[in-house]
């Protein structure tokens, strides 16, 4: 039996992309609250932050989906290997129709 190793949801890339897109969220909310105007209705406050927001959940969202780039060899044993039968398997019997149960209100 070979060794295996186990498999993980996250590879290198998935684990990248998630601290960039933390990185970027950080900077959304770092801009909103760098806003000059008074109760950050400005420029930045309003447009770039949330936009910079987006764009972080965004990445957050293609990291979590993202497939890992490295791949590790599936465990194979006898429960999870499908085998074809050699004889070819006799076709089942047809099972009883049964009447639908009806329901009074």
């Amino acid at each position: 039996m070979e060794p295996t190793t186990p498999r993980f949801a996250f590879g290198p890339r998935n684990y990248r992309l998630m601290f960039i897109g933390l990185a970027v969220l950080a900077a959304g909310f770092i801009t909103m609250t760098l806003d000059p105007t008074q109760y950050g209705e400005g420029f930045l406050g309003i447009t770039l932050g949330p936009i910079l927001l987006a764009i972080g959940f965004g990445i957050e969202f293609w990291a979590i989906m993202a497939r890992s780039g490295t791949t590790a060899p599936v465990a194979r044993d006898a429960a999870t290997v499908n085998t074809v039968p050699s004889q070819p398997v006799p076709p089942l019997s047809p099972s009883p129709t049964f009447a639908a149960p009806t329901y009074k209100r």
